[in-house]
């Protein structure tokens, strides 16, 4: 079989109309964001399921925003310069309600007004267990394929990334806001009914901003940014012939070659009769498949 050298980054998945994901891996060291996933730039990896798979680390590791070589990667792939000034790698991306934009001291104005102060998503999800998080607007089931979720609901929409990670915290007081990945990659989750689970959670909302409902303004919006959503939830299906009953993790500068039967996919995962791993903690590793 032919090998195949390449930059790693994450994968993206796409939700098809029958629920279930399909997965592609970049091929190529510069992404057109406008490619279709079909064409050359991209593999499904979809295809491997059920097959022998072997990816193997080459020693180099490439920042994935400036190119830089380096020994070590930051943030999931970033120089340390790069983590050091880019706003993607700014502490608010983690902790939003710590947007200082307001303040003139975001590290990238064109940043905020692109990625920060647009719509933004609150929901609940279902991976390892109930979670709440934040999105981007634009970007919701990107967002719960790549966490691994089962199931998910659009909570409330908010008119910039602050405002979404303010009511994220209060929310959080009464439900995780994080994944245990091991649970998730073991498929085992309690379930739950998550329209009405949306409805409480709206109603805390309300608790919350109850001194400041005045309203609505010309957008539709509550006071502080706020709209109530009523879509359905969304169920999303993994491609994976059977979950580990133990979970090992490969890493990359421990081992270099991660080989096996490739049993499935989910999140960001990899899924081997042999372990796991985690594609996007690995971005900009060189490597052969």
């Amino acid at each position: 079989m032919t090998k195949t050298i390449f930059s790693l980054r994450k994968m993206k998945g796409h939700l098809e109309e029958d629920a279930s994901v399909s997965y592609y891996l970049r091929m190529q060291p510069k992404e057109d964001e406008g490619a279709d996933l079909t064409s050359s730039k991209f593999l499904k990896l979809n295809d491997f399921i059920g097959k022998d798979f072997a990816l193997e680390f080459q020693g180099e590791i490439a920042c994935i925003e400036c190119g830089r070589a380096m020994k070590k990667s930051f943030n999931q792939g970033y120089c340390y310069p790069c983590f050091q000034t880019l706003a993607e790698c700014d502490m608010c991306i983690m902790k939003p309600e710590l947007c200082h934009y307001d303040e003139g001291t975001c590290r990238s104005e064109e940043f905020a007004e692109q990625h920060c102060e647009i719509e933004h998503s609150i929901y609940l999800s279902l991976t390892s267990g109930l979670k709440v998080g934040i999105t981007r607007g634009y970007q919701e089931v990107s967002r719960w394929i790549d966490q691994g979720a089962v199931r998910a609901i659009r909570i409330a929409s908010v008119k910039r990334r602050k405002d979404a990670g303010l009511v994220e915290v209060q929310l959080a007081k009464h439900v995780a806001d994080k994944t245990n990945w091991r649970k998730m990659l073991k498929n085992e989750y309690e379930d739950c009914d998550l329209v009405a689970l949306r409805e409480e959670f709206q109603a805390r909302i309300d608790d919350v901003l109850e001194e400041h409902a005045e309203g609505f303004d010309e957008d539709g919006y509550l006071v502080r940014g706020l709209r109530k959503a009523t879509s359905d939830a969304v169920e999303i299906k993994y491609p994976v012939l059977e979950y580990p009953q133990k979970v090992k993790s490969f890493n990359f500068d421990k081992d270099p070659k991660v080989e096996g039967t490739l049993m499935g996919i989910k999140g960001q995962y990899l899924i081997l009769d042999t372990g796991v791993i985690n594609l996007r903690k690995f971005a900009g590793y060189s490597c052969s498949l």
